[in-house]
């Protein structure tokens, strides 16, 4: 049977082709790329392929709420005055109207009940503030849990906290800016904790505030510190983040066809694009839900900013709550030397420990790759349970940082449950050093107790439900065999090897050096790889393999048919395959 293709179809077999006349556009990129080369680039980067998880949002989490900080901040700049001059309110909010106040405070009280918008930007922008540093955190956790921090991406962890430490400080410049009672509390604080400081302290205050708090210039200078110089230090760590993460590739959980040298995933353009896109709009429009529906500094309630009074209950946004909670349960310790007097009791909190918490964290992949000695790049990630220590650090950090926060509500829990607030605080200042401590050795129990968990699900199959009774009386549980995708995930792994201090040579043979704290390197490493389930062998597996095959022949049946579990409800395994698929 033949088919007139002439009808679906058209050729140009009796004429020659012509090339069309190219579009205007097309003049202007062909123009532009004979002379910039980006045609070559762009079709590079473009077709940048990326892998596919739910955890590597939050990263974009971050990323998508500070472009919603610039909007709305654009927006703010317009009718917010940055001034310490004394007017008196006469706008629309009659409670406050004749009180003086700043011009901050008077133009921060027009945006919020005169200017249309201005209350749902003010807002909008306030909860895109605490998204980016929530997410950020979040996001800083997963990259530590899965281990990609690891070499070549230390650079990235480094611009990574560097990021979290600036997002902290511009978010305390911007709460500052309303110039309101609970804002200048905040301010006070931080005039009392540079004075903290030794020698120095007296002096940074005065060069700050342009001389005694609270001065008429803190206001313009956190204004020019918070629109111009933070965001511009942000825009320009974030952009390195970004070069450095496409540089390096990114990193990809485990599975089938995926290894060191290759990225699954999908290209730049026009998949990975269009749900970033998405994404975007989806983190704009929950900060415009929030920023519309969840009130947040409420400055109207606090009133203008006055020296002589502090409001009740007072407490910063939540990522300064911790200093603020090191502060209250530290003990009052000060100390007198030639008439000068040494605060420890704010100087330690605030200044001490901030910087040592933050190096912590900034040292954090160079402590472990000098522990380990592993100097091998990666791009799989790992499971948290397949470093149990690891993880069990950063668990201790972060019940630190929890009880911390914790107390820097002190006041409020003891209202709410009807505490006593001495006892809270006594209470605090004990667990802050025994609960880490109970949260390092809880995690690491549980990770390798997981791990071994792991290992018996692999090499025995896991647990159908399903209760077998032999010939002799017996009951036992029937076990089936994982599928491959999970085998390989499960076994994805490399063995670790404890770094010893014993003879080293180079590559000539020569003896290295040992260093003064080899010995403690491998005590740390000891203590590391410890007790770690080891993954299972090719050997292992396959002896495993071939028990549970000898066991499958004796449970058969007397007609010569497997026993499945499922002769009585119409559910048969067929092909071998299980059809309960829910493990």
């Amino acid at each position: 049977m033949s088919v007139d293709t002439s009808k679906v179809a058209d050729t140009n077999a009796g004429t020659a082709a012509t090339p069309k006349k190219p579009g205007k556009a097309g003049v202007v990129a062909n123009w532009a790329d004979e002379r910039l080369g980006l045609g070559t680039l762009m079709k590079k980067n473009l077709r940048k392929v990326f892998p596919d998880h739910w955890s590597f949002m939050l990263g974009e989490i971050a990323l998508w709420s500070f472009v919603v900080l610039l909007l709305s901040g654009v927006f703010l700049t317009l009718w917010y005055t940055p001034s310490m001059g004394e007017v008196e309110y006469q706008g629309s909010y009659n409670p406050l109207r004749g009180v003086e106040m700043s011009e901050a405070m008077a133009s921060t009280l027009r945006l919020s009940f005169d200017v249309r918008g201005g209350l749902l930007m003010r807002q909008m922008h306030h909860w895109a503030a605490m998204l980016f540093i929530a997410s950020m955190m979040i996001h800083l956790l997963r990259v530590y849990f899965t281990g990609a921090f690891r070499k070549p991406r230390e650079l990235n962890w480094v611009i990574g906290s560097l990021l979290l430490l600036l997002g902290t400080l511009e978010g305390f410049t911007g709460y500052s800016l309303p110039d309101d009672l609970l804002s200048g509390t905040g301010i006070r604080a931080a005039d009392g904790f540079m004075k903290s400081m030794p020698v120095v302290g007296t002096y940074m205050s005065f060069f700050l505030f342009g001389g005694e708090f609270p001065g008429e210039a803190i206001i313009p200078r956190l204004y020019t510190v918070h629109v111009l110089l933070i965001p511009g230090i942000l825009l320009a760590l974030i952009a390195a983040h970004m070069l450095l993460l496409v540089y390096h590739k990114h990193t990809q959980w485990p599975g089938p066809g995926r290894t060191e040298e290759n990225v699954v995933g999908f290209p730049m353009l026009p998949v990975y694009a269009a749900k970033a896109g998405g994404f975007f709009f989806i983190v704009f429009g929950v900060s415009a839900l929030m920023g519309g529906l969840l009130s947040i500094n409420p400055v109207w309630k606090f009133g203008p900013y006055d020296p002589t009074k502090v409001t009740a209950g007072s407490q910063p946004d939540w990522y300064m709550g911790w200093p603020d909670g090191l502060l209250r349960i530290m003990p009052g310790w000060e100390s007198h030397f030639w008439g000068v007097t040494l605060s420890w009791n704010v100087f330690i909190p605030i200044i001490v420990m901030p910087g040592l918490m933050f190096t912590i964290l900034l040292m954090l992949p160079f402590i472990e790759s000098w522990v380990t000695g592993d100097k091998r790049d990666h791009h799989l990630l790992q499971r948290p349970r397949n470093a149990p220590t690891r993880t069990a650090v950063m668990v201790a950090l972060m019940t630190f940082y929890g009880l911390a926060w914790i107390a820097g509500g002190n006041d409020i829990i003891a209202i709410k449950l009807h505490l006593s607030i001495n006892q809270i605080t006594y209470f605090i200042r004990a667990a802050i050093f025994v609960g880490p401590v109970i949260a390092f050795l809880i995690t690491r129990r549980w990770c390798i107790s997981l791990q071994r968990h792991d290992e018996q699900k692999l090499l025995h199959g896991y647990e159908t439900g399903i209760i077998m009774r032999s010939a002799e009386g017996g009951y036992s549980e029937r076990h089936l065999p994982v599928n491959e995708a999970e085998a390989y995930t499960l076994t994805a792994r490399e063995r670790e090897e404890v770094w010893t201090p014993g003879d080293r040579t180079d590559a000539n043979g020569v003896p290295a050096k040992r260093g003064r704290l080899d010995g403690l390197r491998g005590k740390l490493s000891t203590l590391m790889y410890a007790d770690n389930v080891q993954p299972v062998t090719k050997e292992e597996l396959e002896a495993a393999h071939h028990h549970a095959d000898h066991e499958h022949e004796l449970q058969a049946s007397l007609e010569g048919q497997p026993a499945d579990g499922h002769q009585f409800n119409g559910h048969h395994a067929v092909d071998g395959e299980d059809l309960r698929g829910d493990h």
